[in-house]
């Protein structure tokens, strides 16, 4: 059974306003447990290692909801920078998570995922009850890998898998889809960090159906963007005027909001990376990595195209650069 939570509504004149970063919530612990009476000992603490274009919104967006927060990032400036909005910096992946009660992983594959779990220390070292949040998209038989590494290590971490979806513009408005998967005794404790961070946290199943729907999303965005690119690229080709391509685009009933806004950006030929081609590329052939990929042709074509773009340069920018590949 699919169960959604939406973020609660703060309502003018509320008591509860968690986005205010003045403001220090109160959520039970991993030592509040077996507390009497109700008490609770101190405030959830979350560690966020990756903080990259979503990981560093996010961090900063638990920050603002009043959760003490330790960060850490293979290159120090990110995490310098939330330093002085009021997070903690740690050293090493080690270090941040020691005293966490929920462990967020925000990082781009797989390899780094296991580097920062295993190699450097951080599942070794994490707290008995502890949650681990595995947010990063890594696919399928990644995840099955890193579940495996839990109930072999430590049984007694409750992982999650919760890959997001949304780009960077989402992640830093706390707006982002939390697909979340893993045992239903985590969904409360670990609620008040996924508000903070998402607009919806959509439970799907048992750890692991997070990231297949996952690839789902991933896949069903990529073909929206490469209609989107080759619509307009093809309007081009026609010798029609782009500002009329646009203007009938927008208004019609098959763009989506987040398509309206990709249209935007197409029209000003603005490809800053809020998505990196690079990462929609290894998304979609993380999906097509579990399939037989002569079920999936067009989705095997668009990879291809992808890649072609990506070792021309163009990796660092946005996906619907491939605007302005198909124009070549």
């Amino acid at each position: 059974m699919v169960a959604i939570r939406q973020r609660p509504e703060v309502r003018p004149g509320s008591s509860y306003p968690p986005f205010r970063s003045s403001t220090r919530l109160r959520w039970p612990t991993l030592r509040d447990r077996g507390s009497t009476g109700g008490q609770m000992a101190q405030t959830q603490r979350v560690a966020v290692l990756g903080l990259g274009g979503m990981g560093r919104p996010m961090a900063a967006n638990i920050l603002r909801a009043g959760l003490p927060t330790v960060v850490w990032n293979r290159r120090p400036d990110p995490a310098r920078q939330l330093g002085e909005q009021g997070a903690e910096v740690a050293d090493t992946p080690a270090d941040a998570v020691r005293r966490a009660d929920v462990v967020i992983t925000m990082v781009t594959d797989a390899d780094a995922v296991l580097s920062i779990a295993d190699d450097q220390g951080m599942l070794a070292v994490m707290a008995d009850g502890a949650i681990w949040a595995q947010m990063s998209t890594i696919g399928i038989t990644a995840t099955e890998r890193i579940a495996g590494l839990v109930s072999e290590r430590r049984p007694d971490v409750v992982l999650v898998d919760a890959p997001v979806a949304g780009s960077r513009g989402p992640a830093e408005k706390g707006q982002l889809v939390i697909l979340a998967s893993g045992p239903e005794q985590a969904r409360d404790r670990i609620a008040p960090v996924f508000d903070a961070i998402g607009k919806q946290t959509v439970w799907v199943g048992p750890a692991g159906a997070g990231s297949r729907i996952k690839l789902v999303n991933n896949l069903m965005l990529a073909f929206i963007a490469e209609g989107l690119a080759e619509s307009v690229a093809f309007g081009d080709a026609l010798g029609l005027d782009r500002s009329a391509v646009m203007g009938a685009l927008q208004g019609s009933p098959l763009v989506s909001p987040w398509a309206a806004e990709k249209l935007q950006r197409i029209g000003r030929d603005d490809y800053s990376a809020q998505y990196p081609l690079s990462l929609a590329t290894k998304d979609v052939n993380l999906a097509l990595r579990e399939v037989d990929v002569d079920r999936f042709p067009v989705a095997n074509s668009l990879a291809a195209e992808w890649q072609r773009a990506v070792e021309h340069g163009l990796g660092d920018e946005d996906l619907t650069v491939i605007t302005r590949a198909l124009q070549h």
